[in-house]
């Protein structure tokens, strides 16, 4: 089970670096109305795809688990602030293919891959 969660959360990260990365340069403006800065912005995809390859091939595990763990509350805390202030720009967690205006959906949506984090630790 808990192989099972690593590989599916790394590979929802591998999917959201490459889709980020596709979009080229829409990805941090995408990213500065979430409030992310640019140089940050720069860096989320590359780290999504290191931090997901690391856990599908199960590697420096736990260590890649409690990486992935940080990333997937960081960006639920990005979202829940962006949800607060009032602010409903698109995700952008996949790239263009998450245009979708912020929303409860994108929380309880983080809130199951911070589960599927948990459960990789065991990995």
């Amino acid at each position: 089970m808990a192989a099972t969660a690593a590989v599916l959360l790394g590979l929802v990260l591998i999917a959201a670096g490459i889709l980020k990365l596709a979009d080229g340069d829409a990805w941090p403006h995408q990213a500065a109305d979430l409030a992310v800065p640019r140089p940050l912005a720069l860096v989320v995809p590359w780290v999504e795809l290191v931090v997901g390859g690391a856990l599908v091939g199960q590697i420096a595990m736990p260590l890649t688990a409690i990486a992935a763990l940080a990333l997937m509350v960081a960006f639920t805390v990005v979202l829940v602030l962006r949800l607060r202030a009032g602010q409903r720009p698109p995700c952008a967690c996949f790239g263009r293919h998450g245009n979708r205006p912020l929303g409860p959906y994108h929380i309880v949506r983080n809130v199951v891959l911070v589960v599927v984090g948990v459960l990789a630790l065991w990995a």
